[in-house]
């Protein structure tokens, strides 16, 4: 296995930047996902690393080895796409001993690699089968086959389970997860679905318009988001924004918004320095806010909403509410279930809330 490393690359097309000086150490055999939105750059960088693109600046190494000018058949890296890419003559064996084959790979070492791994990802009764005669599912496990069976240094993986639907999704997501605990592998993974990246990565890297805003761990990243646009990505239902600012009330310091004032504890007003009576944008996650008739306030009076949505989703309730000037969402066990029109007191826990720069868009905090 090998480490990856981006040293600030760049990709241009014309006069149009589409990667602007990214920097990316992946450790040999870590698991990192590539998320953001579409057109962020996610994908050019994965095809930069995988050779199908000429990097513009910077420097890409695979290991201790510098392959801007290495072909893609001699950088021993592995590509699985959204869109399979199998040959549809080939049975699923042939499909997944050709990469060996062309390596001229004894025989019987193909035959027993190829039937484990397809044994692995459940598919080994359709060995025999053409591309066309498996469902998407399989046909999708078959393309991940190909690239496992091969055991290169490196697995780059373009959104692969974008076209599954949403059970087997889910089902292949975990077997990735195992597979990658099994085989140690360095993994690099592209995806618009911050799910995915979640519950993948052992460490995410965001991206917006071709520039990395933040590299950390997914509980990190979703703590602690550099700025308004992480924050807002990262987490279904997205953070709530509110226009605010800090002001001095009765010794404390206290956040105040369209219809909404959080009394700041004392570890987060030791951090926000010289912001006391400037405006601020306010990140509250749906999570922690919270039925005011169940919980305690926090020092400032529980806000007044009016129930405008409610989402049942089973095991919760999306609560759509309206305060003052302000719209937000609030993620609630299902024994809170308001009717639309209703008035909800609610409580924010305080000691979970996001400041960020009005100028900026960066954390405060």
């Amino acid at each position: 296995m090998a480490s990856v490393t981006l040293e600030h690359v760049s990709k241009r097309f014309g006069d149009s930047t589409v990667v602007s000086d990214v920097s990316l150490e992946i450790q040999d055999k870590e698991f990192l996902v590539l998320v953001g939105p579409s057109g962020c750059g996610k994908s050019t960088i994965l095809r930069m690393i995988a050779g199908l693109e000429e990097v513009s600046d910077g420097d890409i190494y695979i290991g201790d080895r510098l392959v801007n000018d290495v072909s893609a058949k001699d950088r021993d890296i592995a590509m699985v796409f959204q869109n399979y890419a199998l040959y549809p003559h080939m049975s699923v064996f042939d499909n997944l001993a050709y990469g060996l084959r062309q390596r001229h790979t004894a025989g019987p070492d193909i035959k027993r690699r190829v039937e484990a791994v397809a044994e692995r990802l459940g598919i080994g009764q359709f060995l025999l089968r053409k591309p066309k005669q498996l469902s998407g599912g399989q046909r999708q496990r078959a393309a991940l086959g190909r690239a496992i069976v091969r055991e290169p240094r490196v697995f780059l993986m373009d959104e692969p389970l974008s076209n599954l639907d949403a059970k087997l999704r889910v089902q292949t997501r975990v077997e990735l997860t195992k597979l990658h605990a099994r085989l140690q592998t360095t993994v690099i993974y592209v995806t618009h679905d911050q799910v995915e990246a979640m519950t993948l990565g052992n460490r995410i890297a965001i991206l917006k318009d071709g520039v990395l805003q933040q590299i950390d761990s997914p509980a990190e990243v979703y703590a602690r988001p550099a700025n308004v646009f992480v924050a807002g990505f990262i987490g279904s239902p997205s953070m709530n924004f509110f226009n605010a600012r800090l002001a001095q009330v009765d010794g404390a310091v206290r956040v105040i918004g369209s219809g909404l004032q959080i009394d700041l504890p004392s570890e987060i007003v030791a951090r926000t320095g010289d912001y006391a009576g400037r405006p601020v944008i306010l990140g509250i996650r749906p999570e922690d806010i919270h039925d005011g008739s169940r919980v305690a306030p926090n020092g400032a009076p529980p806000a007044q909403a009016s129930v405008d949505v409610v989402e049942h989703m089973g095991s919760e309730n999306f609560v759509h509410l309206t305060s003052g000037e302000s719209s937000f969402v609030a993620r609630v066990d299902r024994a809170v279930d308001p009717r639309p029109g209703d008035t909800l007191p609610i409580v924010v826990d305080a000691h979970r809330i996001q400041l960020f720069d009005p100028a900026t868009e960066k954390a405060i905090l």
